[in-house]
């Protein structure tokens, strides 16, 4: 192996993500930073008529009308009555403004890319097209969602698709 391999594999390996750390229920995931624009507490949304229950409402954000999904409902997790933990992430996805509501957000974690394994095949239950992989941090396992294909997914929609 010559060094410019050797140098293109170190690289590879010592690539730095950061992702925002939350919960839904029990489990914890992430979702890269570079995507938050800013984290809100809850607060009462404006809810639109025959909406799907995972689209909580709609929020004024400095004159930005922004849908609200409640990423708990979106997954199956289940909906606790909003405390003083439940937070809203305004995340910032080619320009395009969108919340998403969550249990609580505990920190910032930073990634290398050899502590990122692949999405398992889940089948049916779970579509793992959602998923960067699983970040694992000590005895931390993160499941690391990627947001914006959640967001263009054909359910949402929100966000236009990429090729």
């Amino acid at each position: 192996m010559n060094d410019s391999a050797v140098l293109d594999i170190a690289a590879e390996v010592t690539t730095e993500q950061e992702f925002l750390a939350f919960r839904l229920g029990a489990e914890e995931y992430g979702i890269a930073i570079l995507q938050t624009q800013e984290i809100r507490n809850f607060e009462t949304l404006t809810r639109l008529a025959n909406s799907p229950d995972y689209l909580r409402g709609v929020m004024n954000l400095r004159g930005v009308i922004v849908p609200v999904i409640d990423l708990r409902l979106r997954f199956g997790t289940g909906a606790d009555a909003p405390d003083s933990s439940t937070v809203v992430i305004i995340l910032n996805i080619h320009g395009r403004v969108i919340g998403v509501v969550v249990d609580s957000v505990s920190d910032v974690v930073t990634l290398i890319t050899a502590d990122i394994k692949p999405a398992p095949e889940l089948g049916t239950t779970f579509s793992s097209n959602y998923l960067i992989g699983l970040g694992q941090i000590e005895e931390r396992m993160i499941i690391l969602l990627d947001i914006e294909k959640v967001m263009s997914g054909p359910e949402l929609g929100l966000i236009a698709q990429t090729a």
